[in-house]
């Protein structure tokens, strides 16, 4: 099975420091949709691994991330691409689980779900904590010059995040680069 996980604020919808709190807050980056669309319509399953400490914090609730998730399927099946299934840690950093990224909780239980092994799986996102768990995971991490990402535009990326991390400058340059190169060999 070909799956790719993508976080979600800051690459593929616009991010806030405030929280993206409702549906009408929920705006995608230009060209994100259109991205997943080609991955899906490439054979490649799509997975999102989010922190929403805003549900731990009270900011929101469960049924605003819902119709905000159902905001995205619809926008997503007008340009004929879908999302699997999504993952997100509602936990505040102060909580202390093992499912908020940096820790690979989230990816773990992707690839539980899933049946697959996670090692080279491409992850994406737009922040260090992406790129961490990705690499905790045993995943391939890609940073997006989106979101929290756009702080790297034009220079070489600190010596914290994992070794190997690729840079596009957003997801529709992702796709374009997970589309073209050959598939991966089954594993004997």
């Amino acid at each position: 099975m070909k799956l790719v996980i993508l976080d979600r604020d800051g690459t593929i919808n616009a991010d806030s420091d405030d929280y993206i709190k409702s549906p009408q807050e929920w705006e995608p980056l230009p060209g994100a949709l259109e991205a997943i669309a080609r991955m899906n319509h490439a054979g490649w399953h799509v997975a999102i691994a989010s922190n929403q400490s805003g549900l731990g914090r009270g900011l929101f609730d469960v049924a605003a991330l819902n119709a905000m998730h159902a905001k995205m399927h619809k926008l997503l099946a007008a340009h004929g691409g879908r999302v699997d299934a999504i993952f997100y840690c509602p936990h505040t950093p102060e909580d202390g689980c093992s499912c908020r990224k940096p820790l690979a909780g989230l990816f773990e239980q992707i690839g539980e779900r899933f049946g697959v092994e996670l090692k080279g799986v491409p992850v994406v996102g737009d922040g260090l904590r992406d790129m961490q768990a990705a690499a905790a995971a045993g995943c391939e991490p890609h940073l997006v010059l989106t979101g929290k990402g756009a702080e790297f535009r034009g220079c070489a990326l600190p010596e914290t995040f994992p070794p190997g991390t690729r840079v596009h400058e957003d997801l529709a340059a992702f796709a374009e680069h997970l589309v073209g190169r050959p598939a991966p060999r089954p594993q004997a």
